[in-house]
């Protein structure tokens, strides 16, 4: 048994954030209903097209393990369906602009009103305030929740991060809300809303670096580079290159071949309990107990010297021998593997994170599978579904429509052309 069989999810969620959530919720066993306008579908499916005619990887790798159904809500027999897909439905879940179900008929109230144990999920770009009306993206949310200000070098911009903190992030945010208010809903037989803002969310990922803004006021921030730099500390929290977040100093360094390699670098962390080690590593024993290196107070203004004295020793090793000589001795590394290396390593695969999908109109391709692995309830990764591929399925088996009313509903033109020659 899947964790979430038997629970039904609507989901009129497009691009990415709400895709995310839903998506985790199928992975879990939930079943999934996209609601898509007849005919076009979510944006994504044509957007970043590579292979003419399919659908795009966009679509492809957020969308698996759902059913797909075409539904025009401005149609009046497409609003009887949606009033019957509210009411056998666990779970709504939307990341429209705000006020747009409000305008379909939809509101929180009237769904309320129709199936009162019905939770919906909502993703914004902005809470309550002065901005709750403003259209949000990725790198938006990545700024406004306070990541890119904080990303990059002092002497640089602001940067934002390739992983997607503001989209995926704030839909996995969204995904516990909904798990938590389910289990609410066992005790309490009701439904309730549940928002997430992308602001929000990135917020919260970023929240080490609200902690230094508070420590800020007890004077500069001690592991940052610019501390060992002599440079002054401003108000707010600034950037700091590959400075790492927890106390304990590190960065990224240059590995062997890094001329012609763009990713051969490492991860290095001078954690206190294993200085003596890095310190027979790099060639330099005597800073085991000289003065001014042997504790870790006194190294905080000498960061640039040992970092640079460790890259000239990473230099003359790959990024691999970096991790098969630290490794065995406890000192922190990790390589900074590309995507091409990540999507050929046999050990992501194995364990389920990376996958193999055959599609039937582009064939095999690569996704990232469930990130959350359940002992009792593994993830199985199926592919996304064709547009309105699910449409008369989902009639007949969770609506009960049958027979002339079937044929009505078909014929009202509010669910698209029905595709009873679908692939599998």
């Amino acid at each position: 048994m899947k964790a979430l069989e038997g629970i039904k999810i609507l989901d009129f969620t497009h691009v990415q954030s709400g895709p995310t959530c839903t998506q985790l919720l199928a992975w879990f066993g939930a079943d999934v209903i996209k609601v898509e306008r007849p005919g076009v579908g979510d944006a994504t499916r044509k957007q970043l097209v590579d292979v003419p005619g399919a659908d795009s990887l966009y679509f492809t790798m957020l969308n698996h393990n759902k059913r797909s159904i075409e539904l025009n809500s401005k149609n009046e027999t497409g609003k009887e369906v949606l009033t019957r897909l509210v009411e056998e439905c666990d779970v709504l879940v939307e990341n429209f602009a705000p006020g747009a179900l409000d305008r379909m008929g939809f509101s929180w109230e009237r769904i309320q009103q129709i199936n009162p144990r019905l939770i919906m999920a909502s993703i914004k770009g902005f809470g309550p305030g002065k901005y709750e009306d403003c259209k949000v993206y990725e790198n938006v949310a990545q700024c406004a929740g306070g990541s890119a200000s904080t990303t990059g070098f002092l002497d640089g911009p602001p940067t934002v991060t390739g992983a997607q903190i503001g989209d995926s992030g704030t839909g996995l945010h969204l995904a516990l809300g909904i798990v938590t208010a389910l289990f609410q809903r066992e005790k309490s037989g009701r439904g309730q809303r549940v928002t997430c803002a992308m602001q929000d969310g990135v917020l919260n990922l970023a929240r080490v670096k609200m902690r230094d803004q508070q420590r800020l006021a007890a004077g500069p921030l001690k592991e940052y580079s610019q501390f060992g730099e002599g440079i002054p500390f401003a108000e707010a929290t600034p950037r700091a290159g590959n400075d790492s977040g927890g106390g304990q100093p590190g960065r990224i360094l240059k590995c062997k071949g890094w001329e012609q390699d763009p990713n051969a670098y490492t991860y290095f962390i001078i954690q206190a309990a294993v200085w003596e080690k890095v310190c027979d590593v790099i060639g330099e024993p005597e800073w085991k107990t000289k003065e001014g290196y042997a504790k870790p107070p006194e190294r905080l203004d000498k960061l640039n010297e040992i970092f640079d004295r460790i890259e000239e020793w990473t230099m003359t090793k790959t990024k691999f021998e970096v991790m098969d000589i630290c490794n065995p001795l406890d000192i922190p590394v990790g390589p900074i593997l590309s995507m091409k290396e990540i999507s050929e390593d046999e050990g992501l695969f194995a364990t389920g994170t990376m996958v193999k999908v055959d599609h039937p109109e582009r064939g095999e391709y690569l996704s990232v599978g469930c990130p959350i692995k359940l002992s009792d309830s593994p993830a199985q990764v199926r592919r996304s579904p064709l547009l309105g591929e699910h449409t008369e399925e989902i009639l007949t088996d969770v609506l009960g429509y049958g027979g002339d009313d079937l044929e009505r509903v078909i014929d009202s033109g509010a669910v698209g052309e029905i595709k009873r020659d679908a692939a599998d």
